[in-house]
């Protein structure tokens, strides 16, 4: 970005303007933020995923996974969770606290799983092994063998707020954005 923004609105508007470029651009740097969740164990779990959708309007964004996954085990009993954005270019961070909701069926997830298995990602929800699980407990050939059934799950996530940083020569600057109010905040 050539100029700085400097009103709550410019800077909201753009926010969400590169949230949606990312689900678009493969190279955009918040198309894979971190994601973290609360561990079945009480701690903390991060990892990176892949941003599919973004509804400024609802506030919300869209992740894939494997029903069988760890962060759909762990969002299920705790759908709290926080993704984190940074990108260089803009020298901004964004971290959103969202709450989560698992869909394994419904008209949705079959609109997007009849897009997804045709692609090369397809494998990744009919392995019959779940993610994570020890190699050494399977046949090696089971690991890469499709099978009918799909595991694919949406992660939808609705932004409860958004906490945003810019470093910049100019001074840092931070807010927070929660219920459409904007508060400044000291960096």
């Amino acid at each position: 970005m050539k100029n700085r923004l400097e009103t709550p609105n410019e800077i909201r508007h753009q926010i969400w303007k590169e949230l949606g470029r990312a689900t678009q651009d493969r190279h955009h740097a918040w198309r894979t933020p971190v994601f973290a969740t609360s561990s079945l164990e009480g701690g903390v779990n991060a990892r990176t995923v892949v941003l599919r959708a973004v509804d400024a309007d609802a506030k919300l964004f869209q992740i894939y996974t494997d029903a069988r996954s760890c962060k759909a085990e762990e969002l299920s009993s705790q759908p709290n969770a926080v993704f984190v954005f940074w990108s260089a270019r803009l020298r901004w961070q964004l971290r959103a606290r969202v709450s989560v909701t698992l869909h394994t069926s419904g008209p949705q997830v079959e609109r997007l799983w009849s897009q997804v298995k045709n692609t090369s990602s397809a494998s990744d929800y009919l392995s019959p092994v779940p993610p994570g699980a020890l190699i050494t407990q399977y046949d090696q050939s089971d690991v890469g063998r499709a099978k009918s059934a799909n595991h694919f799950a949406l992660l939808s996530a609705h932004v409860l707020d958004l906490d945003w940083l810019e470093l910049s020569s100019l001074g840092h600057r931070r807010a927070r954005v929660k219920d459409d109010v904007w508060e400044w905040l000291v960096p």
